[in-house]
């Protein structure tokens, strides 16, 4: 299974919300979603990223591959008003970063597998994977959240990147 690199039009659709205690596929999707995240060395993943487009996302902060988490119809319901800048990669931009600002703290609200409410209050980086998988869900890129000169500067880096071989999991070539 491959991720899908931009400009693959999958990327800018929105997702479609799924029901977790209806559709029994997304055990078995979030399943391939976590193989394909750690084959690529990601921290998180979204079902638009592999050409499925439904609202799902997995993500691993842990060292180890221990801490996998899925999550159905991800939602930011509250941010902070603080922000921060930081370089972000995403396995369907490979061989760049981008410098993208995002709120420092989220709540996000979301279905378990199982059809469990869940609420993630997050900060650091598991504020920033979250605004960042979401964003695919809604079909933005890292390149779709910087405008004029440093938009061209991205896109550029990217082209050279892709030209020069970069692969998915991959930030500088």
């Amino acid at each position: 299974m491959d991720v899908l690199a931009h400009p693959n039009p999958a990327l800018a659709q929105d997702a479609a919300e799924v029901d977790p205690a209806a559709d029994e596929t997304l055990r078995d999707l979030a399943r391939r979603m976590a193989r394909v995240m750690y084959q690529f060395s990601g921290i998180g993943l979204a079902a638009t990223q592999i050409g499925v487009l439904k609202r799902v996302i997995v993500y691993d902060l842990s060292d180890d591959g221990s801490g996998l988490v899925a999550l159905c119809n991800p939602a930011i319901v509250e941010r902070s008003g603080e922000c921060e800048i930081d370089d972000e990669g995403c396995l369907s931009v490979p061989g760049i970063s981008v410098a993208i600002e995002r709120a420092c703290e989220v709540t996000c609200e979301a279905l378990s597998l199982d059809g469990t409410k869940v609420t993630i209050e997050a900060d650091g980086l598991l504020a920033r994977l979250l605004q960042h998988e979401i964003d695919h869900l809604n079909g933005m890129l890292i390149i779709d959240r910087v405008e004029g000169q440093d938009r061209k500067d991205a896109l550029r880096r990217y082209r050279e990147a892709v030209d020069a071989g970069a692969l998915p999991g991959e930030t500088s070539i």
